[in-house]
């Protein structure tokens, strides 16, 4: 037998680290795993499920909508504060990292100032959010005007959180993550805030249509409708998202570390 087959007979080394590298890789597996629920649910409706609904007449709607949308939107809303729970505290962590290797060079850094900015900056992006959907200015809920409203506010989210931050000791995986994860606090507030909320009379007043015979009320339409809008921009958030998460380890932007 050739010596240089021999290698193929001989048993794989494989090193299992235990300890804290066993921990965060549990993290990001779940990470991960919620993350491709969530995003993947979150692609069905927009590309899949709402057209199909809209093809469908009152009387189909009213047997898919029951019995369809409440799991799927268990699973949907329930995904997204996994993702982005784990995620935030595997972020910690690395921020954490940064900040004690700072401070072993003898410079000043600050967990908590980075992590408190992510959750303020972040939340009062989505309370803008809020504002203009339920503003009672019917212009600022068309489509193309709330896009490029929630893309500035994201924007301008983006820019303060690196304009705190970026004092020398973040590394590229911290900042890039910060946004990247920030737009996922913001679309899970979505979710919760407005998608679900909304989604649960949708399915309510179906139901009642189907065993009562009551008719959809007139607010149903405008309810739908800022679902439909909530669910869209949080489609087109995706992607940045996915960009800025990926580029943490691979896309070096922010910083030479």
């Amino acid at each position: 037998m050739p010596a240089t087959l021999l290698p193929l007979f001989a048993a794989p080394q494989i090193d299992l680290p235990g300890g804290e590298p066993a921990a965060l890789i549990v993290l990001r597996w779940i990470h991960l795993t919620a993350g491709i629920i969530w995003v993947g649910l979150l692609y069905f409706f927009n590309l899949v499920n709402t057209p199909f609904l809209q093809e469908l007449d009152a009387k189909q709607r009213s047997i898919v909508v029951p019995k369809l949308m409440p799991r799927a939107l268990w699973w949907f809303r329930w995904s997204s504060v996994v993702t982005v729970l784990v995620g935030v505290a595997y972020w910690s962590h690395i921020v954490a990292i940064d900040a004690r290797n700072a401070i072993a060079m003898g410079q000043s850094a600050s967990v908590g100032g980075m992590v408190g900015s992510f959750f303020v900056i972040w939340t009062l992006a989505f309370a803008i959010e809020m504002g203009v959907l339920v503003s009672p200015a019917e212009i600022l809920r068309k489509a193309p005007v709330l896009g490029i409203i929630v893309a500035v506010v994201v924007i301008a989210a983006a820019y303060v959180f690196l304009s705190i931050n970026q004092r020398g000791w973040e590394s590229n995986r911290a900042l890039s993550i910060g946004i990247g994860g920030g737009l996922g606090w913001f679309m899970m507030l979505s979710v919760w805030g407005v998608v679900w909320r909304m989604q649960k009379k949708i399915i309510r007043w179906t139901e009642a249509s189907v065993t009562k015979g009551t008719a959809m009320p007139p607010e149903a339409a405008k309810v739908a409708r800022l679902s439909l809008l909530c669910s869209r921009v949080n489609f087109w958030l995706s992607f940045p998202m996915l960009f800025f998460m990926g580029a943490a380890s691979h896309y070096i932007m922010f910083a030479g570390r």
